[in-house]
């Protein structure tokens, strides 16, 4: 093997074949081997370089330029690699792949949005800077692979990083790809240009981003006010889109303009999306797809048996739950399940401003009713996890142990909790002959209804009288955004398992997606601490300082971590699903399909 920090040449990165851990599948799945084409003597050259970062934020990376194949020590080895992960498997160009949506996107903008149902369809159309290697399992710094960059590069001071851009690219409507639409993009996202997004969630990510500069057409450079090792990460996000300059942002809402291997035909709301192949995407023998038909079919029921019954060639991540799973299994015997954790929670949103709900006792009270491993055990067959805010292990790299998460407030005795919950409540003026009204506002979507239900069932035994609000799946992110709600039960990604992605949006004073309006300077202190320091240890250490402090504080109750199977039947080649996240993977540019 070649010595730490050598670049080895190979079309694309190898990628991991172990199993996700056994006890997180109803099913074992492994990935399958790399779909990639072969570098061929008509070819003659091996594209990719790889440099092996060991999970360093601040590695450099590149695409190698294009050179002969040599028969060199190096270059002989690149070759084996490849044949060792990719062996040819006869991509078919053509066809139309059929998948569903649950419900219907709010937009086609990712910037603007936070949901699945817009990340999935409308990943396609964009590319970004850097991205999460499609073929690796596992989301890390190791597996962040160039795009619309060819090489990156950090100063000595780790606050300015440099990008090479491909010259290649076109918009969907003709016009070149160049630095300035990254600056552009990066410009909006961080606030200088603030009027062009509607709502901005993940502005927090790019609170230290000061200025993106240009050298020329073809190379910027990211000025940062502070190191932050996340930033490539969240770069590489599924959400993390470059746009064109020339655009508005009310067209990137309904009509797009992307340089993806996928352009928009036509978005109906509440029916369906269809994309076509872009047949001057810049990696010129992808994509393998003609099109990509999605429908909108809210009754998961009706879905999932469209599935099986060969309507649609995959399913939308994680669509099917832990007791659905074997039903689904049953009437498609011949699909592969990939039943995996979804760095996703379901939690309690408190809204802090409204009263009562501003009386931090009030709210104490509602942690102590939960009764988490209810949800767990009803919703997921036991499957999910017990967790706070960051993805617990194996697949999290940030998440706190068990064994230190049972020390924390409320994941004790749920009996013994709920008898404390019931004392506060009394204390407070609340019986069984006087309970205290309220509506828990959830999303129209399966899996936020199935959860709410339950969670309404478990506030009305500390002397609540609640009742379920179903918010139409449309407008639900509006109605947070707004803060319009009292009681919520909702559910959160943010793409990549890092704390800047989900702490500093979830928490932050001045995030947008800071639904629960908490804000605690002590907390914004080390949001800002863990953000800049290198050191993983220590960062891990002030993460969970801050985990601990916002479960002290009711910030926003986690309950669980999810888990779901994404199926698809045999014909659709070359998909492997992520196993840290859901958000990452729908470039669709890789992907055939054999029939």
């Amino acid at each position: 093997m070649p010595p730490v920090g050598s670049c080895v040449q190979i079309e694309i990165a190898t990628h991991s074949h172990r199993k996700p851990p056994e006890r997180a599948l109803l099913r074992p799945y492994s990935p399958p081997h790399s779909p990639a084409r072969l570098p061929s003597k008509k070819d003659g050259v091996i594209s990719w370089c790889r440099e092996r970062r060991f999970n360093n934020p601040f590695a450099s990376g590149q695409n190698c330029r294009e050179e002969p194949l040599l028969f060199g020590t190096t270059s002989a080895l690149a070759v084996a690699l490849v044949l060792a992960v990719a062996p040819a498997t006869g991509q078919k160009s053509g066809g139309t792949l059929r998948i569903y949506n649950s419900s219907n996107p709010p937009g086609a903008s990712p910037h603007e949005d936070t949901t699945i149902a817009v990340v999935m369809p409308f990943m396609a159309v964009y590319n970004n800077l850097v991205r999460f290697d499609p073929i690796n399992p596992r989301n890390s710094f190791d597996t962040i692979i160039p795009e619309l960059a060819t090489s990156w590069e950090w100063d000595a001071t780790k606050t300015k990083l440099t990008f090479k851009l491909r010259s290649d690219v076109t918009w969907h409507d003709g016009k070149p790809f160049t630095g300035k639409d990254v600056q552009c993009t990066f410009h909006r996202l961080n606030g200088k240009e603030p009027e062009y997004l509607r709502r901005n969630p993940r502005g927090i990510w790019y609170e230290h981003l000061t200025e993106v500069t240009l050298d020329g057409d073809y190379q910027v450079t990211f000025n940062l006010s502070q190191p932050q090792p996340s930033l490539l990460a969240m770069l590489a996000s599924g959400y993390t889109a470059v746009y064109p300059c020339h655009v508005s942002g009310r067209d990137m809402r309904v009509k797009p303009i992307g340089t993806g291997p996928f352009k928009l035909v036509e978005f109906k709301s509440n029916e369906s999306i269809r994309l076509a192949k872009n047949r001057d995407y810049w990696k010129k023998d992808q994509p393998y797809l003609d099109a990509i038909e999605w429908r909108i079919v809210p009754s998961r029921s009706t879905r999932l048996l469209a599935f099986a019954t060969g309507e649609f060639d995959l399913t939308q991540t994680a669509d099917v739950t832990p007791p659905l799973f074997n039903e689904v299994k049953k009437n498609a015997p011949n699909s592969i399940c990939a039943m995996l954790p979804t760095n996703v929670t379901t939690h309690m949103l408190v809204n802090r401003e409204k009263p009562p709900f501003d009386n931090p006792e009030l709210r104490r009270a509602m942690l102590l009713s939960l009764d988490r491993q209810a949800f767990i055990d009803i919703l997921a067959l036991g499957k999910a996890r017990l967790a706070v805010n960051m993805m617990p292990p194996p697949e999290g790299s940030w998440g706190i142990p068990i064994e230190e998460l049972k020390k924390l407030p409320s994941y004790g005795d749920p009996i013994a909790q709920r008898e404390e919950a019931r004392k506060i409540m009394e204390k407070l003026g609340y019986t069984p002959n006087n309970k205290l009204k309220v509506k828990v506002a959830t999303r129209d979507f399966n899996t936020f209804r199935d959860p709410a239900v339950i969670l309404v069932d478990q506030l009305n035994k500390i002397h609540f009288d609640a009742e379920l609000d179903v918010v139409e799946s449309s407008v639900w992110y509006n109605r947070l955004f707004k803060k319009d709600y009292s009681v919520a039960l909702n559910l959160a990604g943010a793409g990549i398992d890092d704390p800047d992605g989900v702490l500093k949006m979830g928490f932050a004073c001045r995030s947008e997606a800071n639904f629960s309006q908490y804000c605690n300077p002590e907390v914004d202190q080390l949001l800002d601490q863990q953000s800049r320091e290198p050191d993983v240890a220590k960062r891990k250490a002030t993460v969970w300082k801050i985990e601990r402090i916002l479960v002290e504080d009711v910030a926003r109750p986690i309950i669980f971590h999810g888990i779901g199977a994404t199926c698809w039947h045999p014909h659709f080649k070359g998909h492997v699903q992520h196993e840290n996240s859901i958000y990452n993977n729908w470039r669709f540019e890789h992907v055939w399909l054999d029939k």
